[in-house]
């Protein structure tokens, strides 16, 4: 029978058992006895998958483990310095892990790709692969269709049907009260179940975690579905890395809208409180995420920051449901006293680049004009020779023409952007020299404000070319520019044939 959660009770719909995924109910008063329905743990290999993971595959192969071989291995895995601490002697995750969230060094780990339910710590990969899409102040309003398929049992925020709801209110219930209602408005809101779940299997695919198969985006228990310690401590490290996912997992309580009142016409808010036993508690907590469902038992991936240090620490079923968040913390106690006193047993690993991350950035589009598209066409036409005599010939007419042109008269906002002829086939023909003032206002001319500049800078100008050699430019100019328009009217006329 599932464990039932106060604070999802009062707003659990009729009939229906609280709180997988809730785990208000796993800090018992000390010395309380704790009933468990997690199966006890197991150092040997063979007898260590669940049901719900029957057919998921056990650990990686030690040739192909990700993050390190010895991460593989289904006993502890330390490497002690001198002066290094005793990890703790009360562990009994069947997996668990911790490592410096910064470095990606894996400190010491057990199981750690051993696949296991994930229960709502699931949710911190539904989060990285959706949250990035919608605007937080963003509006939706809830259709009944969007609650129908919830599993029984499933943890609930209270969302209502036809009702407006901003999106970083669903996220709060996401991440506060591990509402699985929350979790299904998103997803439709992200293109249905199906497609958020192939979503989200494609960003662990992305973070290589490869131990994870996701049948449903909140975690509830299903056939084949499971993720490992390793997964989930990379999914915990990416989603920190966006601002919105780490200052939710991060909030203790918040007012959440409730229903309409009949009577007044007001929408009432009622609270809820963040699910992580260890936030608020355990000095320098960040969050992240935890998670029980009867097969699943407890799970719970945290953060913490102490002397500019972060840690990332992942616990999967304990023995004892409320052991999980007293292995966490006594793991994060131990990680900070080892700093610099153990060698890393593995690491974790980077996101893989999408693809196409690898290839030359794209060249910058040329400027729109006249003369760079008539390059680009005729480019397939002409050899390199024609095309070095084109540019150099056009771009030596435009710019004496439009010298002489501006000292003799001004030209005019029409006769700038009249068409210049075209051949067969729609290539454009280079400007000659009495095309040229129509296309002369790209040239810097003299202003009312003043002179043009001079210098080495300016157009023309006492600094610049001189009359003489301006003229002889021109002439070399309109003798280019015929031979390029000799060579492109024989690239392009038709041929004969015999």
């Amino acid at each position: 029978m599932q464990q039932r959660s106060p604070h999802v009770n009062r707003r659990a719909r009729a009939g229906r058992p609280a709180a997988a995924g809730a785990v208000a109910v796993l800090v018992l008063a000390a010395g309380a006895p704790a009933a468990s329905s997690a199966p006890s743990p197991s150092p040997s290999p063979s007898a260590s998958a669940t049901p719900a993971a029957a057919g998921a595959g056990t650990a990686q192969d030690a040739a192909a483990v990700v993050g390190g071989e010895r991460l593989g291995r289904p006993a502890v895995q330390v490497a002690p310095r001198t002066g290094a601490p005793e990890l703790p002697a009360t562990l009994t995750g069947r997996s668990w892990l911790i490592a410096d969230a910064a470095t990606g060094e894996v400190l010491a780990a057990r199981n750690a790709h051993l696949p296991l339910p994930p229960a709502s710590t699931l949710k911190m990969l539904f989060a990285d692969t959706v949250l990035p899409k919608f605007d937080r102040a963003l509006e939706h309003q809830v259709a009944p269709a969007e609650l129908a398929a919830l599993g029984a049992g499933s943890s609930l925020v209270g969302i209502k049907e036809n009702l407006p709801y901003r999106v970083e209110d669903l996220w709060r219930g996401v991440f506060l009260a591990s509402g699985n209602d929350a979790v299904h408005v998103l997803s439709h809101m992200n293109g249905g179940l199906a497609s958020t779940v192939a979503q989200m299997q494609q960003r662990a695919t992305a973070l290589q975690a490869r131990d994870t198969r996701v049948v449903s985006p909140e975690g509830y228990d299903q056939d084949g579905q499971v993720s490992s310690a390793y997964d989930l401590t990379l999914f915990a490290r990416a989603g920190l890395r966006n601002p919105d996912f780490r200052g939710y997992c991060a909030t203790r309580t918040a007012r959440f809208p409730g229903a309409v009142d009949k009577t007044t016409g007001q929408r009432s808010a009622f609270d809820i409180a963040n699910t992580d036993r260890l936030l608020g508690k355990y000095p320098g907590l960040i969050g992240v995420k935890n998670g029980y469902t009867t097969n699943a038992g407890a799970t719970f991936t945290g953060a913490a920051e102490r002397d500019g240090r972060t840690l990332l620490v992942t616990v999967m079923h304990p023995e004892q449901q409320s052991k999980v968040y007293d292995e966490a913390a006594a793991l994060l106690d131990w990680g900070f006293a080892a700093a610099g006193k153990v060698e890393p047993v593995g690491r974790l690993v980077e996101e893989e680049a999408g693809p196409g991350a690898s290839a030359a950035p794209a060249t910058e589009a040329p400027a729109s004009g006249v003369l760079p598209h008539a390059i680009q066409q005729a480019d397939h036409a002409l050899g390199p020779a024609g095309w070095t005599a084109l540019a150099f010939g056009a771009a030596l007419a435009l710019w004496a023409a439009g010298r002489l042109r501006t000292r003799r008269r001004p030209h005019t906002a029409a006769a700038a952007t009249a068409a210049l002829p075209v051949l067969p086939g729609g290539v454009p023909v280079p400007p000659r020299p009495d095309y040229a003032p129509r296309i002369a206002h790209s040239v810097p001319a003299r202003t009312a404000a003043g002179p043009a500049r001079r210098g080495a800078t300016a157009v023309g100008g006492a600094t610049a070319v001189g009359g003489g050699a301006r003229r002889r430019l021109t002439r070399r100019a309109r003798s280019l520019a015929r031979t390029g328009r000799a060579r492109l009217a024989a690239t392009t006329a038709p041929r004969r044939r015999p």
